[in-house]
This record gives C-alpha cells, sequence and structure tokens, in this order.
C-alpha cells in the first residue's frame, strides 16, 4: 500500500543531487502520475541518469515526462507499456536500448491492489493482482535480461511491500504477489551473479502520494501510519532515496537483498 493522515509533513526534504548515477541508463515502470514511479525517475535524473519511463497511460506519461524536463531540464524517453502484455515489454526493453543505447538499471515499479477476502475473492481478481504485481515483474525481468547478460552488467531493481512479510485482512492475493517478488528477487540474483547483474527490492508500507488518499479511508492511513516507528508515513522521495542507493555503485556487493523501507519488518 502506500499513503497518508494526519501526521506532520517530514522536515527532510529531497535535496539535491550528488551524481550518484552519472552516466548510468535507467528504466522506469509504472511511472506516470505522482507516486513511487515518478518519483523514482525524477530522483535518478536529479542523480545524473538518463532515464526512461514506461506507463499503460499515454496522457499521463505524457504529463510525467513533462513534469521531469520542468524539474531537471532534461526530458526522460517516455514509451506506452502494458506490462501484462510480453510483446509490449519487449518492444519497450528494445527501444530504450535503441534510443539511449543500454539499460543499466530496471525498476519493476508496476504494482496492483484491491481488497477483498478469500472467502468472496474472485478468479479474475486473484489472477489480476498476481499478474500486474509479480508476474510482469519476470516479464520486465527475463526481457531486459537479454540485454543485461550480453553487456555483463546491470541492476534490477523490484518494488516489493512489507505485506510480503506480515499479513492483512482482505489482501490475500497482494500479499501472495509481493511475497513472490521477494522470493523472485532472490532467486533471480543467484541466476545472474555470474554475469555481473545485481537484482534487489525495496519493501515499502505506507507511502505519502495523491492517489492513496483517494482510494484509502482516512481511519486506514491513521492506522498504518500508527504502526510506523516516525508515526506518518514516508515520502515518495524517500523511498525514491533508497532506490537510487540500490542502482548506484555504492551498493555494488549487495544482491538479492529486499530492504524494508519501513519499521515493519521481520
Amino acid at each position: 500500500m502506500s499513503e497518508s493522515t494526519t501526521a506532520s509533513a517530514p522536515a527532510l526534504q529531497p535535496g539535491p543531487g550528488h551524481n550518484l548515477l552519472a552516466g548510468k541508463t535507467v528504466l522506469v515502470t509504472a511511472a506516470a502520475g505522482t507516486g513511487i514511479g515518478f518519483s523514482t525517475a525524477e530522483r535518478c535524473a536529479i542523480e545524473g541518469a538518463t532515464v526512461a519511463i514506461s506507463d499503460r497511460h499515454e496522457r499521463r506519461l505524457a504529463e510525467a515526462a513533462d513534469k521531469i524536463e520542468e524539474t531537471t531540464g532534461t526530458r526522460p524517453l517516455a514509451i506506452p507499456c502494458d506490462v501484462t502484455n510480453q510483446e509490449q515489454i519487449d518492444h519497450l526493453m528494445d527501444a530504450t536500448v535503441a534510443e539511449l543505447g543500454r539499460i543499466d538499471v530496471l525498476v519493476n515499479n508496476a504494482g496492483l491492489g484491491g481488497t477483498a477476502s478469500v472467502i468472496d475473492m474472485t478468479d479474475d481478481q486473484w489472477s489480476s493482482v498476481l499478474d500486474v504485481t509479480l508476474t510482469s515483474t519476470f516479464r520486465a525481468t527475463r526481457a531486459v535480461l537479454r540485454h543485461m547478460v550480453p553487456q555483463g552488467s546491470g541492476v534490477i531493481i523490484n518494488n516489493s511491500s512489507v505485506i510480503g512479510w506480515r499479513a492483512q485482512q482482505g489482501q490475500a492475493h497482494y500479499a501472495a504477489a509481493k511475497a513472490g517478488v521477494m522470493a523472485l528477487t532472490r532467486c533471480s540474483a543467484l541466476d545472474v551473479a555470474e554475469h555481473g547483474i545485481r537484482v534487489n527490492a525495496v519493501a515499502p508500507s505506507i507511502v505519502m502520494h495523491p492517489f492513496l488518499a483517494k482510494v484509502t479511508t482516512d481511519e486506514l492511513l491513521a492506522e498504518l501510519s500508527a504502526k510506523e516507528a516516525f508515526g506518518r508515513p514516508a515520502e515518495a522521495w524517500e523511498l525514491a532515496n533508497v532506490i537510487v542507493f540500490l542502482a548506484s555503485d555504492y551498493s555494488s556487493y549487495m544482491t538479492g537483498e529486499v530492504v524494508s523501507v519501513s519499521s515493519q519488518h521481520p
């Protein structure tokens, strides 16, 4: 899940870039809108990366590219992509490499939530959440590795969730998908280590962005925020900063790890 309540805003601000990703090409999926994907793409650009973004919502994707250009002075490559479609994912990877020369970092951010008890959950509800959240991460990982293996380097960062570790009522499909992302991260990291490729994941809990406020009650947001050590949601840029660290050479010996961006972890 992802967002805020009545807790006070963080005292810290995103701050200037430090060229942590200078010379790297970063591709972020599900980067339209104002959530984690957009904040990650924007922060990577601020840190000196050449950025490509994708999303299935073409209008919002173009708006995201406009905002990143306004903030950073450089327009990201924007390629529409439905991550439930392997052909579109393959095109996304091929087009990014054709335009930008290579993909050094892939951030698998796409995910789909929902609330339903296992008593009433339909096959479609289960399948759609698993397809967008877990299977798309596998599809994109497999597709980008066809480019990263020959170049002998690369970083993949998957967006999981603390709900992959803990239980929450009505979230069996989402929790199963996010736990699957964690397992996929650990296993694929071992598969590609010999090629100089690292695979890690972040596990946020509640992350502040406007869309969450529209689809989540104030009561639930307050409850989730109260469980956090700081008593507030994370800001999207705070999660983006952790992703930047995992994308950078500062994490060169980290692979197969799931990094909790929350106090809720095992």
